[in-house]
């Protein structure tokens, strides 16, 4: 996981009896007890399974690419290559570990918009031939360096420039004019990417919108010569099963009109937090409390009148510089649960807010909360932390990285070996051991 430390051989914990995620949490917390109650990480890899399951099922006319830059966790690669997927990587050392795990250069995309002469001569080296491009700059640069390259047109969409308030991706009106240098320079154009952030309120007119450019650009393309069979429709899902219906449900019928199965056109999509953010928990210790007042105004902090209710500050053992890097991302961290806490109907909650060790004014991981009140000692449960953003800010922290522990339950296992997992071959970095209370 982005952030949190990996070996080159993972102790995969096997589930059985009726054992439970939440049974392995709490034995990890009562060995820290007996330590430095260290943040740690659980990863549940029959998580991946499960949404590869439920990908399959919803959308089989959707070809998954991983975008290594959301969980590049190489127990993450290792199980989703043994699974099929592809991978969207967005620098060398993205690359490199991907072919570390057995996938074909084939099976790679090198994205990013602005690429380092270095990464796009490691892809050239490496036989990686799908690259994505959105300029003439980006062009003459692969054009010189790469020029076997089968470019992806980033074309842009008003969805992504709303989210962004900057228009990556080329417009369909400067498309033309791209295709045109492309084939004066002798360098193929196989496809074209674009994206539909989740935020995004009206998916039909959004899909709507950039498949009938995609199209038009298809057919510029093919009038150029080019043999045009790639269309990439990029991420924006979140995980959720409902989500993803929403998003099939409005771009079936268009790709049906558009790019029809008889085109051969293969339809790929980018789905990173849907496959990973539910695969991973994170577990913290509380290791400060403050009070304060509400009314800033009336009373000096920490001095509470008998009918004021109080706010809690909490700090934690991990922050924004380590494992809640996305925060300062814009990303927003759900509330925790408080382990081994179930919270009674007539139990008192109060406002609080979460906060990292740094005593930074912007270590603050959650705004404002309601929590029972907390004590030094207890612990946190942050669910859905298998997405870590965009880049990699752990290295701002001077803390160890939270260690991670792979688990797995017997009907996951199961299941995976029945989609062709196998530790002797697919997953050779793995070893198998039964989880012990």
């Amino acid at each position: 996981m982005k952030g949190l430390a990996d070996k080159p051989s993972y102790i995969i914990e096997l589930l059985e009896g009726g054992v439970t995620l939440e049974d392995v949490i709490d034995g990890h917390i009562c060995e820290q007890a007996l330590v430095e109650k260290s943040a740690f990480v659980v990863g549940d890899l029959g998580a991946l399974m499960r949404q590869h399951v439920c990908w399959q099922s919803v959308a089989p006319q959707l070809r998954p690419y991983y975008p290594v830059k959301c969980n590049s966790s190489p127990a993450v690669i290792e199980v989703l290559a043994s699974l099929g997927l592809g991978f969207v990587c967005t620098n060398k050392a993205e690359v490199s570990l991907v072919l570390e795990h057995g996938v074909s250069p084939e099976n790679i995309i090198l994205s990013g918009v602005c690429k380092q002469l270095a990464h796009v001569k490691h892809a050239a080296k490496n036989n990686v031939q799908h690259l994505v491009c959105d300029s003439q700059a980006e062009l003459c640069k692969i054009s010189r360096l790469h020029p076997s390259a089968k470019l992806l047109l980033q074309l842009t969409t008003e969805a992504h420039a709303a989210e962004t308030s900057i228009a990556f991706g080329c417009s369909l009106k400067s498309c033309r004019h791209l295709l045109e240098a492309a084939r004066e320079l002798g360098v193929q154009v196989v496809g074209v990417t674009f994206h539909i952030p989740p935020s995004c309120q009206d998916l039909q007119q959004a899909y709507t919108h950039a498949l009938s450019d995609a199209r038009c650009v298809f057919d510029m393309g093919v009038e150029l010569g080019f043999s045009m069979n790639i269309l990439d429709i990029g991420g924006g899902f979140t995980g959720s099963e409902f989500q993803l219906k929403q998003v099939e449900c409005a771009v079936r019928p268009l790709l049906d009109a558009y790019f029809p199965p008889l085109s051969g056109v293969q339809v790929l999509a980018q789905p990173g937090s849907f496959y990973v953010a539910s695969a991973f928990s994170l577990a913290v210790n509380v290791i400060g409390k403050k009070v304060v007042s509400r009314h800033w105004d009336s009373l000096a902090q920490g001095e509470l009148s008998s009918s004021e209710e109080p706010e809690f500050l909490y700090y934690m053992n991990e922050g924004v510089y380590g494992s809640f890097s996305r925060k300062l991302l814009g990303s927003n961290i759900p509330a925790p649960s408080v382990h081994k806490h179930v919270l009674r109907a007539e139990e008192a909650v109060y406002p609080s807010s979460l906060w990292g060790p740094s005593l930074d004014q912007l270590d603050q991981v959650v705004e404002r909360c309601l929590l029972p009140e907390l004590s030094v000692g207890d612990w946190l449960h942050f669910s859905n932390m298998g997405a870590c953003g965009l880049e990699e800010l752990s290295c701002l922290s001077c803390s160890p990285e939270p260690p991670v522990y792979y688990t797995v339950s017997t009907s996951d296992w199961y299941e995976m070996q029945e989609a062709g997992v196998a530790l002797d071959s697919t997953m050779k970095n793995f070893s198998m051991v039964q989880y012990s209370m």
